[in-house]
């Protein structure tokens, strides 16, 4: 795996992409790494940051829980958890809260009990739409623990 330093313009660059795309503010990076996972895609790593870059699209990475919190949420029940970790797709039937988003925001998949991250997906309704439904996929999961991810995460860190 290839990893090298941003530049103090790319990693301006790469903070503007991120908080257009996710709708959050971010707090100024002084150094980014970026770790070549494949051809498509790589991990960002810095300060407070970690997120996975597929293509032009940035996803928090998952253990990133300060980044996190300030993204929505669905929260499911303790059925959809197996589903969920194995890269399911997030059905309406399994939420059992959600906060406020609109379609093709990225949000964050909560356990109930334990209030854990357990994915990071695309919302493919709105939750004003959600809140009218009762079953279908709501949300597409791009990011979940022990995928792909995590996994080379583990030899970043080393």
């Amino acid at each position: 795996m290839k990893s090298h330093n941003l530049s103090k313009s790319d990693i301006s660059s790469v903070i503007d992409k991120m908080v257009l795309q996710w709708h959050i503010e971010l707090p100024k990076a002084k150094t980014l790494v970026l770790h070549e996972i494949d051809d498509t895609t790589s991990m960002v790593t810095g300060d407070s940051i970690s997120a996975i870059k597929i293509g032009e699209a940035y996803l928090p990475f998952l253990s990133e829980t300060d980044l996190l919190e300030k993204f929505p949420k669905a929260i499911v029940d303790a059925g959809a958890i197996k589903f969920v970790c194995n890269g399911a797709n997030v059905m309406r039937p399994g939420i059992k809260k959600f906060t406020e988003f609109q379609k093709d925001d990225i949000i964050c998949v909560v356990e109930e009990v334990h209030n854990k991250f357990l994915a990071v997906g695309k919302a493919l309704v709105s939750s004003a739409e959600m809140a009218t439904i009762t079953k279908g996929e709501v949300v597409k999961n791009l990011h979940y623990i022990s995928d792909k991810y995590w996994e080379a995460a583990k030899l970043i860190k080393k």
